[in-house]
């Protein structure tokens, strides 16, 4: 039985996937562990899908997750944790964002984005919902809504023990080093 876990952070272009990605490796790495990391950019920079595929353990040999194998998947963006569900593994577990980020189709009126995606999801996987867009404005900033969410993975994956307010406060400009760690102890109450 593999002691490799796996994760998949997904959402679109701004949302911060990347910095969060970058926040988790590395935490992973500092820990000890055996890290790999792949990241797949879709038209990132105009609201495209962003996903990223991190693998850890005591010795990882792929960076890729393959369809039902992930441990645990942040959605960033409702659509995205429906276009991504079949990554998840049985007995997996997502965070999810309630939150819309309406695609080039939808906004200009040739599609419309689904209603109850929501349900949908949490009707078959084990889910924590919650908005992570209104938490981190109710902190100061919309921006560290992706602290939140990792905050929030992290208790979900159980490696709260580690030292994530040190990563993340050298992955963050420093005037931003407070409210980024408010928010990762966010997340955290948010999965408890």
């Amino acid at each position: 039985m593999s002691s490799t876990k796996s994760i998949l952070l997904v959402g679109v272009g701004g949302q911060g996937t990347i910095l969060a990605s970058r926040v988790l490796t590395k935490g992973l790495v500092a820990a000890g562990y055996d890290v790999k990391m792949s990241e797949i950019h879709g038209m990132s920079q105009r609201g495209g899908s962003v996903s990223t595929q991190i693998r850890f353990g005591e010795k990882v040999y792929s960076p890729i997750i393959g369809r039902g194998t992930a441990d645990a998947i942040v959605a960033f963006e409702q659509m995205e944790g429906l276009r991504y569900i079949d990554f998840l593994k049985v007995d997996g577990m997502m965070v999810i964002n309630d939150y819309r980020q309406p695609s080039l189709p939808v906004m200009i009126g040739d599609a419309e984005y689904p209603d109850g995606i929501i349900d949908e999801l949490s009707s078959k996987v084990k889910t924590v919902v919650f908005d992570a867009a209104d938490v981190a404005n109710s902190i100061g900033n919309l921006k560290v809504q992706n602290i939140v969410l990792l905050g929030a993975l992290i208790k979900v994956i159980g490696l709260e023990n580690l030292e994530w307010e040190a990563i993340i406060s050298l992955e963050v400009p420093p005037k931003f080093k407070d409210m980024n760690i408010e928010a990762y102890h966010k997340g955290l109450e948010l999965a408890s």
